[in-house]
């Protein structure tokens, strides 16, 4: 029987090897952008139901206080850009709201006291700062998963400020005027109308109800909350819950000026003292002081607001600035056409 040789095992050549690294490689760059996108739509989902929780504690809040919370409160004699005597934001005050109550126990007696420091109230109460012992709290519901910045702290007025990525419309105009329900008016919106009034609707010391929404422009076309991005660098106090100024836990001056449509990113667009100006990023800003923010997020081509009725929308980037307007404004008597 004639001997029979042993097979020889047959491997990969170099360039079969190659072929196959290639194949995978082309693979994984087909797969990545589906991944992201899967990722980008989760986020998105979950920032949209987070916004849908704060504009639905909103009403929450008006169901008990007979009127929708404050973008700020505060007190007599206290300027509304005083970050040191500045009180509690409308973030602190719906935290019962949103599963949070024993966070707000921590300070209820403090907020308690500085409320009944506010206008209208002419006696009472303390400008007691007290409250401010829970700045540094992360509050999930307050978190958009699609923020990079989350957890760079703030800090400013001597202490540290956890980020948030939901802030009131404090409304188009400035902050001061729109306090109390206040209207602005005989407004020239940038590259848009002329003569045009402004209100928001949660403002400074509070004071609109649902009844004035309804009366005015109504629920669905008004935006009550909006979407904010966290400041790149600790002393860019942008996206802080608990921190009552434009940019940091509400919107106001836009689209007026320099400051725009959502995620304007011209340097100089956001007026927040201390801010890092990155225009690369949609982060534009101008350092000198408070007073004029609008809507960013980091979710593709717009922002995500909650209206008036409680429904969330998405707002594209490519808004005109009279739409901008009209949704930010309660009461120009002025609806507005789907961006």
């Amino acid at each position: 029987m004639p001997l029979s040789l042993p097979r020889t095992r047959r491997g990969f050549t170099l360039i079969e090897l190659l072929v196959v690294i290639a194949i995978i490689a082309i693979l994984i760059g087909l797969l990545l952008p589906a991944v992201q996108k899967v990722r980008e739509a989760a986020a998105r989902s979950k920032c949209m139901n987070n916004l849908k929780q704060i504009a639905l504690a909103c009403h929450g809040y008006h169901d008990t206080q007979n009127t929708l919370p404050p973008s700020v409160l505060i007190g007599r004699g206290v300027g509304w850009n005083d970050e040191n005597n500045m009180g509690p934001t409308f973030a602190v005050l719906l935290l019962p709201h949103i599963e949070q109550g024993a966070l707000y126990n921590q300070v209820s007696a403090s907020v308690q006291n500085y409320q009944q420091f506010c206008p209208p109230n002419q006696s009472g109460g303390s400008n007691d700062q007290n409250w401010r012992a829970i700045s540094a709290t992360q509050v999930p519901t307050y978190t958009c998963p699609s923020e990079t910045f989350g957890s760079v702290q703030g800090n400013r007025a001597g202490r540290n400020w956890a980020r948030g990525n939901y802030g009131a419309n404090n409304g188009p105009g400035d902050p001061g005027a729109m306090s109390r329900g206040g209207t602005q008016t005989g407004i020239q919106v940038t590259n848009g109308s002329s003569n045009q009034t402004a209100s928001g609707v949660l403002v400074i010391n509070g004071g609109v109800t649902m009844a004035s929404l309804t009366n005015g422009d109504g629920t669905a076309n008004t935006i009550m909350v909006v979407h904010l991005r966290a400041g790149p660098t600790s002393g860019d106090i942008r996206g802080s819950w608990a921190f009552g100024q434009a940019g940091a836990s509400y919107v106001a001056n836009t689209p007026l000026g320099d400051c725009l449509g959502p995620n304007h990113p011209n340097d100089g667009s956001d007026d927040v003292s201390g801010c890092s100006s990155q225009p690369a990023i949609e982060m534009g800003c101008w350092n000198g002081g408070f007073g004029q923010a609008t809507s960013r997020s980091q979710h593709s081509g717009g922002t995500i607001v909650g209206m008036g009725d409680g429904t969330v929308r998405f707002v594209k980037n490519s808004i005109t600035t009279d739409t901008w307007f009209r949704m930010l404004s309660a009461s120009d008597r002025l609806t507005y056409t789907d961006n």
